[in-house]
Order: C-alpha cells, then sequence, then structure tokens
C-alpha cells in the first residue's frame, strides 16, 4: 500500500531544521534507507508564493498566497510504499522532519 507523508511544522521548526547541522544528511540517508519503497519525495515552496484556484459559476478565481492563514504549513511530501501501516507509521518516526516538525501520515486509497 502507498502512504503520504505530508512534512508539516511552524517556524520554529523550520528554523530548528536549518540550524540541526545533522537534518539534511539524515533526510539523505532515510531516503536512501527507503529504496524501492520511497516512490516520490519533495519539498514546496513557502505559502506565500501559492496561488489558490476555485471555479465559482464557471469563473476561475485566482487567489495569491494559502487558502487559510495556519501557522503550521504544509513544507513538503514523501509517498511510500509499506507492507502495513505499522511499517508506514515507522518509516514516519525515522524521518528526521520528525525531530522538530510534523508529519502526517495517509494511506492512498486504491
Amino acid at each position: 500500500m502507498r502512504y503520504l507523508l505530508l512534512i508539516c511544522g511552524d517556524d520554529e521548526s523550520y528554523q530548528a531544521m536549518l540550524a540541526d547541522p545533522g537534518f539534511l544528511p539524515d533526510c539523505e540517508a532515510w531516503a536512501a534507507a527507503r529504496g524501492d519503497g520511497l516512490i516520490l519525495s519533495g519539498g514546496l515552496e513557502p505559502p506565500a508564493d501559492a496561488t489558490t484556484v476555485r471555479v465559482r459559476d464557471g469563473e476561475t478565481l485566482l487567489t495569491d498566497g494559502p487558502f487559510v492563514e495556519s501557522k503550521e504549513i504544509v513544507a513538503g511530501f514523501s509517498i511510500i510504499e509499506c507492507a502495513t501501516r505499522e511499517e508506514a507509521v515507522q518509516a514516519a518516526r525515522a524521518h528526521p522532519v520528525a525531530r522538530h516538525g510534523t508529519i502526517e501520515l495517509r494511506a492512498l486509497q486504491p
């Protein structure tokens, strides 16, 4: 089964990641350890650079920035393949972001 790991955090956790000299090497090591079980992973641009798209009554409405103001943002994602939810939880637990931020784990619908 495939799982989505939403990489979340606030400004404080983001600053902690930047200050952690082992963070990026640990992320690379985590990705390498997942091997073929890591389907796709990436970071996202800041919410201030987002465009929100809605269609109402046939009209496309574009808004600069995020849909809602929030203290916590989605900063990245990983899609992993795991045999069980417990294995996915262990993969999320081992992710370096878990030291500073939050990882929301969701199964992808088949």
